[in-house]
């Protein structure tokens, strides 16, 4: 299978993990030439068909991204049938989550400093997950609170973060001169090194992988690791901070996108319903 050539790091990673499970099923030594889109149709709903809509629509993008142009010359690539299109994906006006939740999560006293450090960055620069995960020690502007990531379309852009990371991120990488601000818990054995990019010369130990903060996220809290992302976005709405300054906060392009982000909270529309109720009688 091949890669999109506009495909970013961040991107690529996320495709490693898909491909990988796909080809496990299909077998790593077969010719793509001899898959039929109706067998990857079928193993696209093995894997992910009971998965949330959003889930089976990227997982699903990703193959069909990378399947064109895969099989040699003369040979058409597999095409996933109707059965296997896009679904619908509902919108879910609870996941934004209220400020004061997540100002208690994240200062809990049993959370470890990693994860702290993580969620906190998250929240306050209202990147993607696997953009702050990119992150190295000596990427320029740490120490200004903020960094250069590669977006979904491979563009170079930056995110900043504010006084609550700054006061954690030198306690995480006290010690350490390069490679990832993110480490895993242990060092990855022979058959699993990772490239040398993604691993602490000085500890040897491997980039934190996005299932795995996920995981331990969902653990901690029950909510999922892009509510951090969404809730950020929604709280500077709930603000009066113009859309415009809130897409360059997150920097989506498309306005249509961003209001899906924006949709104030239930507390705020708690808060206003106040205006409609009927006037107090002076007694």
């Amino acid at each position: 299978m091949s890669w999109p050539r506009y495909a970013s790091p961040n991107t690529r990673r996320g495709y490693t993990g898909v491909l990988d499970r796909l080809l496990a099923g299909l077998g790593a030594s077969r010719p793509l030439a001899e898959v039929s889109g109706e067998e990857l149709a079928g193993l696209l709903e093995q894997l992910w068909g009971q998965r949330a809509p959003a889930t089976w629509n990227r997982n699903r993008g990703t193959v069909a991204a990378c399947c064109p142009g895969a099989p040699p010359a003369g040979c058409p690539p597999p095409v996933l049938p109707a059965s296997a299109g896009r679904r619908r994906e509902h919108l879910n006006a609870t996941r934004a989550v209220p400020r004061p939740a997540i100002d208690r999560a994240l200062t809990r006293r049993d959370v470890p400093l990693r994860e702290k450090t993580l969620w906190r960055m998250l929240y306050e620069t209202a990147a993607r997950a696997s953009e702050v995960l990119a992150l190295n020690i000596e990427d320029p502007g740490l120490d200004a609170r903020r960094a250069p990531i590669r977006s979904k379309g491979g563009d170079t852009e930056w995110i900043c973060w504010g006084s609550g990371t700054a006061h954690l991120l030198p306690r995480l990488i006290r010690g350490r001169q390069a490679g990832p601000v993110f480490l895993s818990e242990r060092r990855p054995g022979p058959a699993r090194r990772p490239a040398a990019r993604d691993r602490c010369p000085a500890t040897g130990r491997a980039r934190l992988g996005y299932d795995r903060a996920r995981v331990l996220f969902t653990r901690h809290t029950g909510w999922q690791l892009h509510q951090l992302r969404h809730s950020a976005a929604a709280h500077l709405g709930e603000q009066g901070i113009p859309l415009q300054l809130i897409m360059a906060k997150t920097r989506h392009r498309n306005p249509r996108t961003a209001m899906r982000y924006v949709r104030p909270g239930a507390e705020a529309v708690a808060e206003i319903t106040g205006l409609l109720e009927p006037p107090r009688r002076r007694g």
